[in-house]
Parts: C-alpha cells; structure tokens; sequence
C-alpha cells in the first residue's frame, strides 16, 4: 500500500449532499441546468455535472445528512482512514462503501471509494 500522509483523511471533493423538498422536480431542474442523473432511490438522488461532480439530493424523511463528500482512490486508503478515525466502513446498495465523520466546524463529511465496477449495472429508478 502506498503510504498515506498523516493527515485525519484525504481524497478529493466528489461531491456535496444538500437537502430538497421535492426530489423528482429538483431532479427535472438540476437536469435543465446540465446535471445528469445517476442514481434515483426514493430517500435519495446523485446527480452530476459535466466534470464529473456530484450533487446528492436528500429529500425530507432521508436517512442521509446533508455533508460534503470526499473521494478515495482505494478501499485500502478508506480503510486506513476509517481506522484513523475510528469509524465504522459501510457498504451502500448502490456498491460505494464509505464512512462518515465530523469535519471543519462539525460539519458531516463522508469518505467514499467507488469499486471499480460502480456504475456497470444500472441502479434501479424508483
């Protein structure tokens, strides 16, 4: 494994969870300013731009936090984060694993890795 920096944890910004009132209409908007949909379960929705950024959708009831998410480029390098950190990795329906904390502010940050098949099987639109 290569060694990580010393730093709580790293990555790069992948993409931010904000709350919405109404997840299929801010969907068709995010869509009309250029955001494609990639993901769509009924407590949340992944949307990104064109660059590849992400914008999480979380509508009342989700089960999500509002946070900003960082990337990790191995399940390796989310482990040892997790371990730093000592918190729990979970592995989500949509097949990202990621563990969540407190960041800047104790504001919520996710830690997420995307295995190399995310993204083969569609997910399933609800």
């Amino acid at each position: 494994m290569t060694e990580l920096p010393e730093s709580r944890f790293g990555g790069v910004v992948d993409h931010v969870a904000v709350r919405c009132e109404d997840l299929r209409r801010d969907v068709g908007e995010y869509e009309r300013i250029g955001f494609k949909l990639e993901t769509l379960y009924e407590d949340w929705a992944m949307m990104r731009d064109a660059r590849g950024f992400g914008l999480a959708l979380l509508p009342p009831g989700s089960k999500h936090p509002p946070h900003l998410g960082m990337r990790v480029e191995s399940r390796e390098e989310l482990e040892e984060y997790a371990r730093r950190e000592g918190r729990p990795v979970r592995e989500h329906r949509d097949r990202t694993v990621s563990f969540y904390t407190k960041g800047v502010g104790g504001q919520t940050v996710e830690v997420i890795y995307y295995p190399p098949d995310y993204g083969e099987k569609k997910q399933p639109e609800v």
